[in-house]
């Protein structure tokens, strides 16, 4: 009754309108539109407007933001190979150079390092205080871990508490000093600094 032969595997089964286009003339609109597939469109590329600096039809998104856009996204879905090369071929980083070296010494624990070079990133001061807070509060706990508590004393002093921030924070870190198993109770540790340098 009109049924394919169902002794045919699934794949090589042929169905309606595939039969009826063998009876079609060869210049039938329906070869034409085959031969034109959807990656053809969404691979159009974007045009450049004026000065190459933003692209799309309306002139609006910038270049390097939509590669930035693009690099980020491959890094965080763990795609860095392909990230990487991107900035290469692109000629735009996703981070300056000074914003990569401050990474790296976070990174690898070189946390005096890492507060003198966020000082030259330029950000708020308000930011600023905040981000070198929570690097000298790793730093405290890894001089603690390695039972140096002069020199965690002295960098609560000299360096933690003239910040100015957090202030609630700061007394629970004194009070790691007096008792070291007072950090556990608090649930601060210096976690994740194995095989740091300081």
């Amino acid at each position: 009754m009109g049924v394919a032969e169902d002794s045919e595997p699934p794949l090589k089964r042929v169905k309606g309108p595939l039969e009826e286009s063998k009876s079609l003339p060869e210049d039938h609109s329906t070869t034409k539109s085959v031969s034109c597939s959807l990656g053809d469109q969404m691979a159009r590329p974007l045009t450049s407007q004026g000065d190459g600096e933003t692209i799309g039809s309306q002139g609006v998104i910038r270049k390097a933001e939509f590669i930035k856009i693009i690099t980020r996204a491959l890094y965080s879905l763990g795609y860095d190979k392909s990230g990487a090369l991107l900035e290469e071929e692109s000629g735009i980083p996703l981070h300056s150079s000074v914003v990569n070296l401050f990474m790296g010494q976070v990174t690898n624990g070189k946390w005096d390092d890492s507060v003198a070079t966020l000082r030259t990133i330029g950000l708020s001061d308000e930011i600023m205080k905040s981000a070198s807070f929570l690097i000298l509060e790793q730093k405290f706990l890894e001089l603690l871990k390695m039972e140096k508590v002069a020199v965690a004393l002295d960098t609560l002093r000299n360096e933690i508490i003239p910040l100015h921030v957090n202030l609630d924070r700061v007394h629970k870190l004194a009070s790691c000093i007096i008792s070291p198993s007072q950090c556990i109770r608090l649930g601060i540790s210096g976690q994740d600094t194995e095989g740091t340098k300081g």
